[in-house]
């Protein structure tokens, strides 16, 4: 079985479950997938669900694989220690902008998937967003989006006597969503070749140096690592959320049996078969203070 949370976009996972094959989802009935994937309500809750329900699993947006989500990050290791993401996908954006013919000249009703895919381009466009909960049925936000008013919606979801307006096609032009799936699985699964690994740690100690140390154990296990977080914890020292290509799961093994030793928390949040997640994350074009030159 798989689900999805309250505030994703039915459609965009699942196509992400059909062209990543998972659980069979390419065998799925035709539909506009808003109602083909369970509802499993909030993210804490839909990590919830599947932690407790053996042979389900949950399609969920998770950023890029080399810069993972935060928020999603956040939620997987507050939730239970078995649940790990297995596999990741790229699935191209079906969002359109649409209005009645002739009168599209008002609000944009756009949803939380919508906006959180789609707000830059909005901006750019001069639209005027209205948010309304995912879970919002399509003819209630007829209702609000008034005489005048557009929507932004799934491709699949566009309503009857409703057409694409100017602008429409720049919110299907940008990089793809990417989305995983969340299992339970523990211990986490064992990829064969390279992967990407989303791991969390901990070091015992907050001092000066700390980090370092940690720090130290991944760079000498040959791993380079493409993210790093800090977050604070209630639970004593702060956490560090990171990412990295691994090139076998010896050299997985090998720094969690290190970091076991030194008695470093840690926990492995996901591990993503492959080599190149292309496109890669968004790249910044940095703005470096100007060395101070000496008289």
């Amino acid at each position: 079985m798989l689900g999805r949370s309250e505030r994703e976009s039915g459609a965009h996972a699942r196509l992400a479950a059909q062209i990543a094959k998972w659980h069979g989802a390419d065998g799925l009935p035709a539909g506009t997938g808003a109602d083909d994937l369970l509802d499993l309500g909030s993210t804490t809750s839909t990590l919830a669900t599947v932690a407790s329900i053996d042979d389900l699993a949950a399609v969920m947006h998770i950023g890029h694989p080399a810069q993972p989500s935060h928020d999603l990050e956040r939620a997987l290791l507050a939730a239970s220690p078995s649940l790990v993401v297995t596999s990741a996908v790229a699935v191209p954006a079906q969002w359109v902008w649409v209005g009645r013919p002739g009168q599209a000249t008002g609000s944009v009703v756009v949803d939380e998937a919508g906006m959180r895919d789609c707000r830059h381009v909005l901006r750019t466009l001069g639209a005027n967003p209205r948010l309304v909960p995912s879970r919002t049925a399509l003819d209630e936000r007829i209702a609000l989006s008034g005489r005048d008013g557009t929507l932004v919606v799934e491709r699949s979801e566009i309503p009857a006597g409703w057409a694409e307006i100017p602008g429409s096609e720049q919110l299907s032009a940008g990089a793809p969503i990417w989305y995983g799936l969340v299992e339970a699985r523990r211990p986490a699964p064992v990829v064969e070749g390279q992967a990407q690994v989303w791991f969390a740690f901990g070091p015992r100690d907050d001092h000066r140096g700390s980090l370092q140390q940690t720090l130290s154990v991944i760079a000498e296990s040959g791993i380079d690592m493409q993210h790093l977080r800090s977050h604070r914890s209630l639970a004593g020292p702060h956490i560090f959320f990171s990412s990295f290509s691994c090139p076998d799961a010896s050299v997985l093994s090998s720094l969690v049996t290190e970091l076991a030793v030194r008695d470093v928390a840690h926990r492995v949040l996901a591990v993503l078969p492959g080599r190149d997640f292309l496109p890669g994350p968004d790249a910044l074009v940095p703005q470096w203070a100007p060395e101070h030159v000496g008289s």
